[in-house]
């Protein structure tokens, strides 16, 4: 770039930063600040395209692996289709590293150089204004086009990028189509954001349908033409008709029919479709090929319409990611009692106990965090250390000689033979961070050093301690919502969640009964106190509910809890349901129609019209729920 141009570029960048409007795209100088004011870059410095050593490279790859097989034939089929016009293909993955590329090996040194290579690491705080940090930041597709880069070495580029969602909701990769050399104008590469775009989308919906081979599956488009070639997007749902899965597309699609916010992937993972769309489970056969697909239309609970193709499961195939019982380690079998998001859930740590993964444990206070920690270590099958801390429990100023330990004599009152830490403690097995979203900021960076390079310092000390442990970290909290806030490291934040697995609210499962046997410690309970428990919403979870349980244990005066003996809050008036035999039964119910409609949509309302905890309450089958609901004219409010 010549001098009065690059001066030209330079000054622009610092009076956007100064709150100065410009002419670029919105997503463009919102990066140029981030670039000034939250990663303290400068704008005259050059940053070189910067290329991981191989062996980093490889440990970021072995992470991909199924996504960069899943992503293949999408990357070969748009390298094909751009075949020619000088464009190079990179997938990155959620830190920014390139781990798949395909481009023209005649210009190797070339691409290489501009960082347009296997290795090469995109991220914002890196590379500044670029493709693949900005998508990463917004999460949005997105071109940045020649001079909108904020380094001068990067301003002959242009590239385009889409984001790949995993099936939680989080983004996973970007997929970035990139030149050395393009038109001046940024509307030419309208096109190939568009091939990128949708290229992105089918390798998401090829990554679900991979994932939910036992589920039952639905597709959504706008149109009737392409619902069944080329869908918008899709939702995976489980036994219980909550989501367990989606596609990009999907979350906003259902997150908009509530008004919810599509970054949140809790706004709709694990909630009952129904919540968003004018759908129950026994409606999907009617969403099959073997209706016209224009007449597949379906509501969602905002009013809008969209097409829907229902995929069920073969018949023959187990649900996925849920093996018999027997074949999960007992230490995790004892968790569940037959609940279908529990159940899939601990398939899924049984496999990830095995690999060498971080795994970060989210889920509401009391939901079982710490226990289902312990239940992954031990299914290790090995006696190696457990090690817990609470982040959230110790002083700011301990936390340091806890977590790292201190030479002798360190510091003015530490031990003469000096003290091992906690993460020293756990060499060899686990280490379980507790409330990590709680870590303060100048702690999180050495936590991400021990983790990067797998060894510590003890506070005075000079020589480094090998390390050879899996961390496993939970929070109540929302750590990607505190990554956006600054209140969190990003880099901390993908380096802890490998994996993420997501524990269901105790009002949500549908073993609540078992749970109770579970941990009423051998009392009785009379039939009023049990159905107390079960009517009641726990927002402690299973912790309430364990703590209402000993209370019951402790003033049952002959080893049978009444309503009495439990918390006042569970005794408080509740919705008198129907009798068993008159649900259950198709015959008329003795109270008349009026009086049972308005007991059905109390109960109803008391589940959060969730049928299938509707059912579970009233013991009988969800259907039997849904046909009372028909002839009644019962459905949830839009």
């Amino acid at each position: 770039m010549a001098a009065a141009a690059a001066h030209q570029h330079i000054h622009e960048i610092e009076t956007v930063a100064l709150g100065a409007a410009s002419r670029r795209d919105e997503v463009v100088s919102h990066s140029w600040r981030r670039c000034i004011e939250t990663y303290r870059l400068d704008p005259s410095r050059a940053c070189e395209a910067y290329i991981l050593p191989e062996p980093r490279l490889r440990e970021h790859r072995q992470r991909s692996e199924d996504l960069i097989r899943t992503a293949r034939f999408g990357l070969e089929t748009l390298h094909g289709q751009m075949a020619g016009q000088g464009y190079v293909l990179l997938l990155a993955d959620a830190l920014g590293v390139t781990v798949d590329f395909i481009g023209d090996p005649t210009f190797d040194n070339q691409l290489r150089r501009a960082g347009l290579y296997l290795g090469s690491e995109w991220s914002e705080p890196r590379a500044g204004t670029c493709a693949v940090g900005s998508c990463l930041a917004t999460g949005e597709a997105l071109c940045i086009h020649q001079s909108d880069h904020f380094d001068l070495t990067h301003t002959p580029l242009t590239c385009s990028a889409a984001p790949i969602y995993d099936t939680d909701g989080t983004l996973a990769a970007v997929l970035d189509i990139s030149a050395l050399r393009s038109p001046e104008a940024k509307i030419s590469q309208n096109l190939v954001l568009h091939l990128v775009s949708a290229t992105a989308r089918r390798i998401e919906l090829a990554n679900l349908m991979a994932s939910a081979r036992g589920e039952w599956v639905i597709r959504f488009s706008r149109s009737p033409e392409f619902l069944d070639v080329d869908p918008d997007g899709a939702v995976s749902l489980d036994a219980s008709g909550r989501v367990a899965g989606l596609t990009h597309a999907a979350q906003k699609l259902l997150a908009g029919a509530v008004g919810a916010d599509w970054r949140d992937p809790g706004a709709v993972l694990g909630r009952p479709i129904g919540d968003f769309l004018q759908l129950a489970l026994d409606d999907l056969p009617d969403l099959t090929r073997d209706r016209p697909s224009e007449s597949r239309l379906l509501a969602g609970r905002d009013g809008n319409r969209v097409f829907a193709h229902a995929i069920a499961p073969p018949r023959a195939s187990p649900r996925a990611l849920k093996p018999t019982a027997g074949a999960l380690p007992p230490a995790l079998a004892d968790l569940s009692g037959g609940d279908p998001a529990m159940d899939t859930l601990l398939a899924k740590a049984a496999r990830l106990a095995r690999a060498p993964l971080s795994i970060l444990l989210q889920g509401e206070t009391g939901t079982g965090k710490e226990v289902l920690a312990r239940a992954i270590h031990r299914s290790r099958g090995d006696a190696k250390p457990f090690v817990a801390l609470n982040c959230a429990a110790l002083p700011e100023s301990l936390i340091e000689a806890e977590l790292f330990g201190h030479a002798p004599s360190a510091f003015t009152g530490a031990s003469a033979k000096g003290r091992a830490g906690l993460i020293e403690a756990a060499n060899g097995g686990t280490l379980f961070l507790d409330e990590i979203g709680d870590m303060p900021l100048s702690l999180q960076s050495r936590l991400l050093r021990v983790l990067s390079e797998r060894e510590i310092v003890p506070v005075g000390a000079l020589k480094p301690i090998r390390l050879d442990l899996r961390v496993i970290s939970a929070s109540h909290r929302d750590l990607g919502a505190l990554v956006r806030q600054g209140a969190f490291r990003e880099d901390l934040f993908y380096r802890l969640n490998a994996a993420t697995l997501r524990l269901p609210p105790l009002r949500e499962r549908q073993d609540l009964g078992w749970l109770i046997e579970r941990l009423d410690g051998g009392a009785k309970l009379d039939p009023a106190a049990r159905a107390a428990l079960l009517r009641h919403v726990w927002p402690g979870n299973v912790r309430e509910l364990r703590n209402a349980l000993e209370l019951g244990a402790a003033l049952a005066e002959d080893g049978t809890i009444r309503l009495a003996d439990l918390p006042e809050a569970l005794g408080e008036a509740q919705p008198k349901p129907w009798s068993v035999p008159s649900l259950a039964s198709d015959a008329p119910p003795a109270q008349g129609e009026a009086e049972e409609a308005e007991t059905l949509r109390t109960l109803l309302l008391a589940c959060r019209w969730n049928v299938s905890e509707a059912a579970r309450r009233l013991g009988c089958d969800r259907t039997t729920v849904h046909r009372r609901m028909r002839r009644l004219g019962l459905a949830q409010p839009q």
